[in-house]
């Protein structure tokens, strides 16, 4: 196995790991959470950049990388919805979900018929403001975490209080939601434009 395929295999070992971290839902669980996953996603780059370095395509790592990708993000959302102080509806994820399905769908289709379809920039928008909205998300839980364990109060006590307090509160109860809208958004435009551009494979159309 090379190297960019360990690596891979590295981000799917890290996905439980990172579940686990964000079921316990601690001060230091939420800590670990956020360097598992930024690790994860390191590997992610990495693996690729190596990849294409060395001129290293095997059927395992154009398999196992974006099911790996896939797991991580979609373990992510999934916690967040467990979590209520943030707020996010189940709805948001079951879109994003179910545009990581459909498009999966069309890229199986078109390499049964030996075409290969690209990365579009609608999707790098995606993948970004997924990553985004994750970490940042992860960032919040982090600081309700330790407004919680060392000041003893929580980011709705701080909405009720006056001045930049109010507004801080404002940002960690608020923040989650549009971040998660946001991703929505460019992730349905995404599968959208996949399915507009690439509508001749998916009408069975020559």
């Amino acid at each position: 196995m090379n190297l960019a395929n360990k690596l891979t295999m590295i981000r799917v070992f890290l996905v439980p790991v990172f579940i686990v971290l964000m079921i316990i839902d601690s001060f230091w669980a939420n800590i670990f959470a956020l360097l598992v996953f930024i690790a994860a996603s390191i590997t992610d780059y990495y693996d690729g950049v190596i990849a294409r370095k060395n001129n290293i395509i095997t059927t395992f790592g154009i398999f196992l990388d974006p099911l790996a990708d896939k797991l991580l993000v979609t373990s992510a959302f999934v916690s967040f919805v467990g979590i209520y102080t943030l707020n996010i509806p189940a709805w948001m994820v079951i879109c994003i979900i179910s545009r990581e399905f459909i498009i999966t769908g069309l890229r199986s289709i078109a390499a049964s018929r030996n075409i290969i379809i690209p990365a579009s920039m609608a999707g790098k928008v995606k993948t970004t403001s997924q990553m985004i909205a994750i970490i940042t998300i992860l960032v919040i839980l982090v600081v309700n975490a330790t407004l919680t364990k060392f000041f003893f109060i929580t980011p709705y006590e701080l909405m009720e209080a006056a001045g930049w307090q109010h507004f801080i509160g404002l940002i960690l109860i608020h923040a989650p939601y549009w971040l998660m809208l946001i991703a929505t958004i460019f992730t349905l435009y995404s599968g959208i434009s996949y399915l507009v551009t690439h509508k001749n494979i998916f009408l069975d159309q020559k």
